[in-house]
């Protein structure tokens, strides 16, 4: 096969891949995106549990609200655990208040139109506390054991 003057072969990695980095012009401000100090490890489960909360409204009298109730409260306490490493403490104690308001193994008496808007209550707290609760990043430096 002849070789391709002034080209890389054909069918290589290199096709397409400019041959100096293309910086900035002058005067124009970089966009160098550095890592945040901090991440935010509640929200993924915080907004899964606002999903179940908000799905279940309808079932709460229900003998299937058993289930919704047992995902919640591990849920809460997934969260409770990420607001005490971001040191976040009136989220760690509203979550361990929905824990135990919502275990299904010690029951709390409420009434049917009552638990439906304490399910709509706890969704909008477990938003706000996913979206508040930040953890800060371990340092990449190794440890010494």
């Amino acid at each position: 096969m002849a070789a391709r003057k002034g080209r890389p072969p054909l069918g290589s990695s290199q096709h397409g891949v400019p041959a100096a980095p293309v910086r900035p012009a002058a005067g124009s401000p970089s966009r160098t995106r550095e890592t945040p100090l901090f991440t935010r490890p509640a929200l993924a489960p915080s907004l899964i549990a606002a999903i179940v909360l908000l799905a279940c409204v309808a079932i709460v009298d229900s003998s299937g609200f058993v289930f919704a109730r047992w995902g919640v409260t591990v849920l809460a306490l997934i969260v409770l655990v990420f607001s005490i490493r971001g040191k976040t403490w009136w989220a760690s104690v509203l979550m361990a208040a929905v824990a135990v308001c919502w275990n299904p193994l010690a029951t709390v008496p409420v009434p049917g139109q009552v638990w439906a808007a304490l399910q709509l209550v706890a969704a909008v707290l477990f938003v706000v506390v996913g979206l508040v609760v930040k953890v800060p990043r371990e340092t990449d430096a190794p440890r010494a054991s």
